[in-house]
């Protein structure tokens, strides 16, 4: 199960059985157009948990990610970090990729569920720039990251930046502490939760006159979507060793129209 760490009370407990409830209170924009979209990609290809070393070899093989072209009236780029770690007792082989809930307070993405990161600063490389804001976050020790490789880049509709997704190992479970300006809870998520028959979906919204597929985890007490549903769903991919070129375009991308 997801393992919340900072100052809050965990969500999705029905208090007459005790069952775990996927989903959570996040506001979806969803369009009346929306409809459902394919399976899972690696429906009927998953045996056992990933662990890490599952997540390291297959980053080995992975393809090139995809780069996405700086535009001249971008603005600054962002930068994410996937980092994972073994787990605890039973689970120790078992990979965990951390999250974090947004603070309901901030003005942009409130609540929602994504990895730690941020835009980038003069003068930072964006490995830098996913440390620094991990670090600010989740009081991550940038030297106990270890890099693994990256994950396809993506632009987002809504902000109009591009995102560079690391993906980074860290040695053991990670003793992290919330901002609370920034952050309402760190998720710890098992990737054999994010890959549950139950958690995934995909839908297929259109903007600008084109259909585009968005995709979505339900976890337990919280429902990730968007760029950060898509970043998961490429790693997850890899992992499972069910990663199709054919579906690489970023679902988060949406071409301008021409001038004039």
């Amino acid at each position: 199960m997801t393992v919340p760490t900072g100052d809050t009370v965990p969500t999705g407990v029905r208090a007459s059985t005790d069952a775990p409830v996927r989903g959570g209170p996040q506001v979806v924009p969803r369009p009346e157009s929306a409809r459902p979209g394919g399976p899972a990609p690696w429906v009927g290809r998953v045996t056992r948990p990933p662990t890490l070393d599952d997540v390291r070899a297959a980053l080995t093989m992975a393809p090139t990610p995809v780069a996405m072209p700086r535009r001249a009236d971008d603005g600054r780029a962002s930068a994410v970090l996937a980092a994972l770690h073994g787990g605890r007792g039973p689970a120790v082989d078992e990979a965990h990729i951390v999250l974090t809930r947004r603070a309901a307070h901030l003005r942009h993405h409130a609540g929602e569920v994504s990895f730690p990161g941020g835009r980038q600063e003069a003068g930072e490389d964006l490995w830098t720039t996913a440390l620094r804001e991990a670090a600010e976050e989740v009081a991550l020790d940038p030297s106990i990251v270890v890099p693994l490789g990256e994950l396809d880049h993506l632009r987002t509709v809504t902000s109009e930046s591009f995102i560079v997704p690391f993906v980074a190992e860290l040695p053991a479970w990670p003793d992290l502490r919330r901002d609370p300006a920034e952050v309402e809870a760190v998720l710890h998520v098992p990737l054999a939760d994010l890959l549950h028959p139950e958690a995934y979906r995909e839908e297929r919204w259109t903007f600008g006159g084109q259909e585009r597929s968005l995709f979505f985890f339900d976890i337990v007490g919280d429902t990730i979507w968007g760029a950060t549903a898509a970043m998961l769903r490429n790693l997850l991919t890899i992992v499972t060793g069910t990663f199709d070129e054919s579906h690489r375009q970023p679902p988060w991308t949406l071409p301008r129209p021409e001038a004039g």
